[in-house]
C-alpha cells in the first residue's frame, strides 16, 4: 500500500544480516567461568557428588590437552617465523639484544624480590611436613642434563616427548638457516607462514573454550584439594601470590611509567584478556597467539611482536623461573634444617636468570625448581612437598610470566622510539573478541 511507511524489522539490520545479541565481554565469560567452577566445585567436593567431580575433571583435562595438541609444532613454526621475520627489522640484533637484556634484567628483580619475601616469611618452619612427606620428582633437572638436552638426537622425539627447549633450538636453526639460503628458502618460508596462521586459527577455537576450561579446572582444584591442603602450605601459598603480584602490579607499572614512559593501566586494560587465558591455562606457550595480539595491539610492531612474544613464551619466567624457585628453595630448606648463605642465595638468582628457559614456556616448574635444589644441594624430596600444591599456584606463576612477556616487548619498542603510542592509548582488550572471526593480528607472520 502506498503512502504507508515501512519500519525496518527488529530482527533485520541495514545489509540484511540478523540482529545478535549483546556479546559477553571475554573477560566475563573467563570470569564467570571461575565463579561457576569455584561453586560447583565446592558442591562436589561437600557432597561427594562423584559425577559432577568426574565431570569438571574431564573438562578442565579436556582443555588443557586442546592446549597441548598444537602447542610443539606451534612453537617450531612460531619460533621459525620469528627469527626470519627480523629481517624485516632495521637494527634486528640490536633489538634481540635488548630483549634479552630487559628478559634478563626484571627476572633479577623478580628473584630478589622472591628472596626478600622468603626470608621474610620463613615459609617451611611450622609447617609439620617431614622428608617421609615427599618423593623423589619424575622429572629432575641439572646444569649437564640443561646444556646437553638442548641438542636433540632426532627429529621427532622432541614433538612426540613435548620438549619445548629441544624444538626451540631446531626451530631456531632452521630459522637461521633460512635467512642463510636467502631466495631459495622462500617456499619453505611461505609454507611455515601458512602452518603456523593455520594453527593460530585452530588455538584461537580452542581459546575460545578458555571460560568453560576455567570451569572444569578451577572446580577441580576445588572439590580435589578444598582448604585442607592450604593449612599446612598456608605461608608459602601466599608468598607465592603476593611476590608474584609485586611484580604484576608494582614492578612491570614502575617500569612501564619510568622507562617506556606510558601509562601501566593502559597496558592492563589492553592485555587483560591474555593474563587473564594465562591464569585458567597455566601454560604460556598456549597463550602465546593471544599475547602477541595484545602486544601488536598496544603498539608494538609487528615484526618485532612476532619474534618478542614467542621467544618470551619459551624463556621469560618471572613467575616459574625467578619467585617460585625462590621461595621454594628456602621452604624446602627449612623443611629439612638445611642452612643457607649469602653464596647459597646467589646461585638462586643466578639459576633463575640463566636458567629459566628450562621452564620451556609449559604447565608446571617442576624442572625448574630441581635443577634449583640440585644447585644448591637441597634434597629433591622437597619437590615431592609441593606436587600437590602446585596447580594452585602455578595459576599465578603463569599470569605473571605472560605478563612479562609482554612488557618487555613494550619497554624495548618504547625505548627504541618505534612503540606506537596511539595504539597503546587506545588499546582495549575487551573488544579482542567483538568480530566473529580473530582479527588478522592473531596470526601474525
Amino acid at each position: 500500500m502506498t503512502g504507508m511507511s515501512t519500519s525496518p524489522s527488529p530482527a533485520a539490520t541495514p545489509r540484511g544480516r540478523t540482529a545478535r545479541f549483546p556479546s559477553i565481554p571475554f573477560w566475563a565469560q573467563i570470569l564467570l567461568g571461575l565463579v561457576l567452577g569455584a561453586l560447583l566445585g565446592w558442591v562436589a567436593r561437600s557432597g561427594d557428588i562423584g559425577w559432577l567431580q568426574t565431570t569438571l575433571a574431564k573438562t578442565g583435562d579436556l582443555f588443557i590437552q586442546l592446549l597441548m595438541v598444537v602447542v610443539a609444532p606451534l612453537v617450531f613454526f612460531a619460533i621459525l617465523v620469528s627469527i626470519t621475520n627480523l629481517r624485516n627489522v632495521s637494527n634486528a640484533a640490536r633489538l634481540a639484544t635488548r630483549t634479552l637484556l630487559w628478559f634478563m634484567i626484571t627476572s633479577l628483580i623478580a628473584v630478589v624480590i622472591g628472596l626478600a619475601i622468603g626470608l621474610l616469611t620463613d615459609p617451611g618452619s611450622g609447617t609439620g611436613l617431614t622428608a617421609a612427606d615427599g618423593g623423589d620428582p619424575k622429572k629432575k633437572g641439572s646444569w649437564l642434563d640443561f646444556l646437553t638436552g638442548i641438542i636433540p638426537t632426532d627429529v621427532i622425539t622432541p614433538f612426540t616427548e613435548l620438549n619445548v627447549l629441544q624444538i626451540v633450538f631446531m626451530a631456531a636453526a632452521v630459522g637461521i638457516a633460512v635467512l642463510q639460503v636467502g631466495e631459495k628458502a622462500r617456499p619453505l618460508l611461505t609454507l611455515s607462514e601458512s602452518v603456523l596462521e593455520l594453527l593460530q586459527k585452530v588455538l584461537w577455537w580452542v581459546i575460545r573454550l578458555a571460560p568453560l576450561g576455567s570451569l572444569g579446572l578451577v572446580g577441580k582444584a576445588i572439590y580435589k584439594y578444598g582448604w585442607d591442603l592450604l593449612g599446612k602450605y598456608a605461608t608459602f601459598t601466599a608468598d607465592i601470590y603476593v611476590g608474584c603480584a609485586l611484580v604484576l602490579f608494582v614492578v612491570y607499572p614502575v617500569l612501564l611509567a619510568t622507562v617506556a614512559k606510558v601509562n601501566p593501566l593502559r597496558f592492563f586494560r589492553g592485555a587483560w584478556p591474555a593474563i587473564q587465558l594465562a591464569f585458567v591455562s597455566r601454560s604460556s606457550v598456549g597463550t602465546m597467539p593471544l599475547t602477541q595480539k595484545v602486544t601488536e595491539r598496544l603498539g608494538v610492531p609487528k615484526e618485532y611482536a612476532s619474534f618478542a612474544v614467542p621467544f618470551g613464551s619459551t624463556t621469560k619466567m618471572d613467575g616459574c623461573a625467578s619467585i617460585y624457585p625462590a621461595i621454594a628453595a628456602i621452604f624446602v630448606a627449612q623443611v629439612f634444617g638445611v642452612h643457607l648463605d649469602v653464596r647459597d642465595y646467589v646461585l638462586i638468582a643466578f639459576v633463575s636468570v640463566i636458567g629459566s628457559a628450562a621452564t620451556a614456556g609449559l604447565t608446571g616448574a617442576t624442572v625448574m625448581l630441581t635443577l634449583t635444589l640440585s644447585t644448591l644441594g637441597l634434597p629433591m624430596q622437597g619437590v615431592g612437598l609441593l606436587l600437590a600444591i602446585d596447580p594452585i599456584l602455578d595459576m599465578m606463576r603463569t599470569a605473571t610470566n605472560v605478563a612479562g612477556q609482554s612488557v618487555v616487548p613494550i619497554i624495548v619498542a618504547a625505548r627504541e622510539k618505534i612503540l606506537d603510542r596511539e595504539a597503546y592509548d587506545t588499546a582495549d582488550g575487551s573488544k579482542l573478541d567483538a568480530d566473529p572471526e580473530p582479527q588478522p593480528a592473531l596470526a601474525a607472520a
